[in-house]
């Protein structure tokens, strides 16, 4: 073997040892295991990553143990998992991801007890997670009570009831004739428990819609409620007593102008019944007649004798 040939097997030997040393070193000195938890939630075909640890109840549940080990010290190591959700329920296995669902809300608190197993045998290490964890109920359902009929003009009240857990951002917006306006933003109110009162006025009438969106800090819903608003029946009464108060005084002036003419004949025909005048031929003396005027005063549609009998009776035109 020349003197180069030793050399180079020298350095080899050394560089190995110099690693099984940096290998070792490391792993002796590890007294626990470091990582983060990952919370997901499945609704339908959406994963969404719960980073605020809050969660939805009734929802499919994955939490994840992600180690942090820059390293690479932990790659060959054995672990366990023992995951203990804070409502009764344990869940032991070798897989750093859990599955589960918290069926009601509130408070829990999620421990995690994470065994790492070397295999060069070193004494196992093992390290405990603690974590609280907060289930809120999502929003599924929202209804209104009222009718589907209104009028305008009229202070029109609505009540509103929705699931989901408090606190909850509800905007809403009312649309004439159903056509959204890109331009018109909505109302915004923010609501500590799961009823809303809201009060409108309309102004026109025909289709509205009623938009509302309601989310709190798991989930969001939107709704639209269709609502026929009619005229007002006050209207409808003012305009046909106006149509009835024309139409009376119309046959009132008609009655009263058709009546004035039968007076005037009536009072002509009184001053008429007291002009029957009665010629008569006085014939007591010889030579001389003379004509005597009869005047009677009868009442219209009175018969009574017009004069006394003296003599020959003549009619005045015959002695024109």
């Amino acid at each position: 073997m020349d003197k180069n040939s030793a050399i180079w097997i020298w350095m080899i030997l050394h560089t190995g040892i110099v690693l099984v040393a940096e290998t070792k070193g490391p792993l002796t000195e590890l007294e626990n295991v470091a990582g983060k938890l990952i919370f997901y939630q499945m609704e339908g075909n959406t994963t969404i990553v719960r980073d605020k640890k809050e969660l939805a109840s009734d929802v499919p549940t994955k939490t994840l143990f992600e180690p942090i080990d820059p390293k690479k010290n932990l790659t060959h190591a054995n672990f366990t998992y023992t995951w203990d959700l804070g409502n009764g329920k344990v869940i032991r296995g070798n897989e750093p991801v859990v599955r589960y669902n918290y069926p009601q809300s509130g408070n829990y608190t999620l421990q995690l007890k994470v065994g790492a197993n070397m295999t060069n045998g070193t004494t196992p290490m093992s390290e405990v997670y603690s974590t609280d964890v907060q289930v809120l109920d999502p929003i599924k359902n929202i209804t209104m009570s009222g009718q589907s009929e209104y009028e305008v003009s009229r202070d029109v009240n609505f009540d509103f009831q929705m699931d989901g857990s408090p606190p909850m951002w509800v905007c809403w917006n009312f649309l004439p004739n159903c056509v959204p306006d890109p331009n018109s933003g909505c109302s915004l109110t923010m609501l500590y428990q799961n009823q809303m009162h809201l009060s409108h006025t309309f102004t026109s009438s025909g289709y509205h819609c009623l938009d509302l969106s309601v989310r709190n800090d798991v989930s969001e819903l939107q709704t639209s409620f269709s609502l026929y608003i009619k005229q007002t029946s006050n209207i409808h009464m003012f305009f046909i007593l106006s149509c009835a108060a024309v139409l009376v005084a119309t046959f009132s002036f008609i009655t009263v102008m058709s009546c004035r003419p039968r007076r005037k004949n009536q009072s002509k025909s009184k001053s008429l019944s007291f002009s029957n005048a009665v010629f008569l031929k006085n014939e007591e003396t010889d030579d001389q007649s003379g004509i005597l005027l009869n005047v009677c005063a009868v009442e219209g549609g009175e018969k009574a004798p017009l004069m006394s009998q003296f003599g020959k009776q003549y009619n005045s035109s015959a002695y024109v």
